[in-house]
């Protein structure tokens, strides 16, 4: 394991407001991740990042510290200050080797997340590796780290109750929705197609919300959307234009700069005079600042969720304990596979050396003795060699996977 490392931003240590200048545009996500793998010559890398974590999963025998993380930061371009880049190198999580694993696997099944139990995680780390992998930015070493995550975190969910009635980001923020009362036939403005507004906007279907708009950046994605809402799709300019008022705004997408303005936040209102409601689910927020100090709005986000998130850890700690057992037995389980993985890469090799080692003996060492030789006595040779070459390409892997099991 002494190859796997990981670079954490999270909750724990950083503001949920701050911790947003550390998300990467998904525009040119994969190039960046591109770079820096081919500038610190990485050979695997992903990258994760939720509404309470930004996290950097790497394969490299290099050492991984503060300072390479400074570094790291610094050459993904953020346009951190000075102030803000050692803020964040100050408040990152380093973990390698065991370590390493042991906080994936903990983070898949919700144990390092703001609400406990919180299936959302899994799904978002599944798919950000996937991104990568399908990026070519992964190997067959994370391929390995990531079935045991996966692995992990489906015992954890069948086996425990840490996800009975589970209270996700999304469902704390439907029940402080509900507790506002608002109207099943409230306008809704959805801005943002993406998983967690999905989400949602199911809750509402189920409790009957009917009037919907959707606003994305991608008009296909907005339209996606709406359709299953039976709402009507707007690509995300729309928003300076539109003029059917609204009662309720949810919004969650990955931009890096506010989306909702105080200039288009009145324009939204159309005259209205009233309180409104916004749903902020996005890191950084999409809600300027400005917004919540001219007008009168309820405002709902991630961190306001805080106090039931630790309410929520004291109830389930028990569930906590036996997570942890799960978690301990795979990587017990997972350390002797990984070994006899990385066993079997090694020996890749064998077969195609002994066939050279065949190939030069027949043809160069002996070639005049073999030439020498009458056609059956050429024959019998040839498949004595071949019977050893079959025999000595077997003999390694067997030696080696006895060596490692009577090691273990």
């Amino acid at each position: 394991m002494k190859y796997l490392k990981v670079i954490a931003f999270t909750h724990k240590q950083i503001e949920l407001k701050e911790l947003g200048k550390l998300v990467l545009c998904q525009e040119d996500l994969t190039g960046k991740l591109q770079q820096v793998k081919e500038q610190f010559d990485i050979p695997e890398l992903f990258y994760l990042s939720t509404c309470n974590r930004v996290e950097f999963v790497m394969a490299t025998s290099q050492p991984v510290d503060r300072d390479f993380a400074q570094r790291f930061l610094q050459s993904l371009s953020m346009g951190l200050c000075p102030y803000y880049m050692n803020t964040f190198i100050d408040a990152a999580s380093i973990y390698e080797d065991q370590e390493a694993l042991t906080h994936l696997l903990r983070t898949s099944c919700s144990l390092e997340s703001l609400v406990v139990g919180e299936k959302e995680i899994l799904a978002q780390l599944r798919k950000a590796y996937e991104n990568c992998r399908e990026n070519g930015l992964t190997g067959d070493y994370l391929r390995m780290v990531m079935n045991c995550v996966v692995k992990t975190a489906k015992e954890v969910y069948t086996h425990t109750n840490i996800s009975r009635n589970p209270i996700s980001v999304v469902s704390l923020a439907y029940r402080k929705l509900k507790e506002l009362k608002q109207c099943s036939n409230s306008r809704v403005l959805i801005i943002g197609a993406g998983e967690t507004n999905r989400n949602i906007s199911k809750y509402l279907q189920k409790h009957k919300y009917s009037n919907f708009a959707v606003f994305n950046r991608t008009l296909a994605n907005a339209q996606s959307m709406a359709t299953d809402l039976n709402g009507e799709a707007y690509d995300l300019d729309a928003l300076k234009t539109y003029s059917k008022g609204f009662d309720v705004i949810i919004t969650c997408t990955s931009a890096t700069q506010p989306i909702i303005t105080a200039e288009i936040y009145k324009s939204l209102l159309n005259g209205e005079t009233e309180r409104k409601t916004i749903v902020d689910l996005a890191v950084p927020n999409d809600t300027a600042p400005e917004v919540l100090e001219q007008f009168p709005v309820n405002f709902i986000e991630v961190s306001t969720l805080n106090e039931i998130a630790k309410k929520n850890l004291q109830e389930r700690y028990q569930e906590l304990v036996h997570a942890e057992r799960i978690i301990n037995q795979n990587i017990d389980e997972f350390l002797p596979l990984l070994k006899q993985r990385r066993i079997e890469v090694a020996m890749r090799q064998v077969p195609e050396t002994i066939k050279q080692i065949k190939h030069k003996a027949l043809n160069t060492v002996f070639a005049d003795e073999v030439q020498a030789m009458d056609e059956q006595s050429r024959q019998v040779l040839e498949k004595v060699i071949a019977y050893m070459e079959k025999k000595y390409i077997s003999v390694p892997m067997v030696m080696a996977k006895e060596i490692m099991i009577n090691n273990n």
